[in-house]
């Protein structure tokens, strides 16, 4: 499993579903105008860009452990302050934070309960922090259709659905052990339209996360063979998504 690639691809891949998540996390977790902010794990900043249109840029940090992800967020946002960091060691004082957003980042953490520790740390008393993860285990995630093909042939395939906080009620359990209290749980829905097949198969050859890396370790016949069953279950496009995503905050 890899996320150390290229902005673009991350953008191609989960981008085109996570920048309709953003504004519904940022909502969750109550960021307005005046928050001092910071995205966990923030990739190439679908919801770096959703904080700094709400707070502005000099109000707005952000970690990611990839050096590619954190160089695309300098660029793009100029004036967020962005590091080189996991969510297990943020680089930031304790009570920094107003809120602390952390978008589909809880199951690729190293050690999910240590990030979420480290990011109650950072926040005020009183203040947020707030996770989504997709619902994997649900099989409402945007990666849904491809492992349902992949389990028709190979069933004993691992994929997210066992990942931290990707399932009803993980997220709450997490922060609560994080220390966090008044923890509450939504489900948000978001609604993509590919307008082919290909569109929505592409960026599967990217080699980004699990999905990613479970096509580029298949032979050429192999990736051709599951292109055709995911194209049996989907059709020749054009696609109108509905995924679901598990948010979860809690006050520090």
């Amino acid at each position: 499993m890899s996320f150390d690639v290229a902005a673009d691809a991350y953008d191609r891949f989960m981008g085109r579903y996570s920048r309709h998540l953003s504004p519904q996390l940022a909502d969750f977790a109550g960021v307005a105008a005046g928050a001092r902010v910071l995205d966990v794990g923030c990739g190439p900043g679908a919801l770096t860009a959703e904080l700094v249109r709400r707070t502005g840029a000099g109000r707005v940090a952000a970690a990611d452990p990839s050096a590619s992800f954190v160089e695309a967020v300098r660029a793009r946002h100029p004036g967020v302050e962005v590091h080189v960091a996991g969510a297990e060691d943020l680089p930031f004082p304790g009570d920094a934070f107003d809120a602390t957003l952390a978008q589909l980042v809880v199951p690729f953490m190293r050690d999910p309960a240590a990030g979420l520790a480290q990011m109650r740390r950072v926040t005020r008393r009183g203040g947020t922090v707030a996770a989504s993860a997709w619902d994997h285990a649900g099989g409402r995630s945007p990666l849904a259709p491809l492992w349902a093909a992949v389990r028709e042939h190979d069933p004993a395939a691992a994929n997210e659905a066992r990942v931290a906080g990707a399932g009803e009620g993980r997220l709450p359990a997490l922060l609560e052990a994080a220390g966090l209290g008044e923890v509450e749980e939504v489900a948000h829905e978001v609604q993509v339209r590919h307008e082919s097949f290909e569109e929505w198969w592409e960026p599967f050859s990217l080699g980004v996360g699990p999905a990613g890396a479970y096509v580029a370790r298949l032979d050429p016949a192999g990736r051709e063979a599951l292109r055709e069953r995911c194209r049996a279950r989907l059709g020749d496009g054009p696609l109108e998504l509905t995924v679901f995503a598990w948010a979860a905050r809690g006050t520090a």
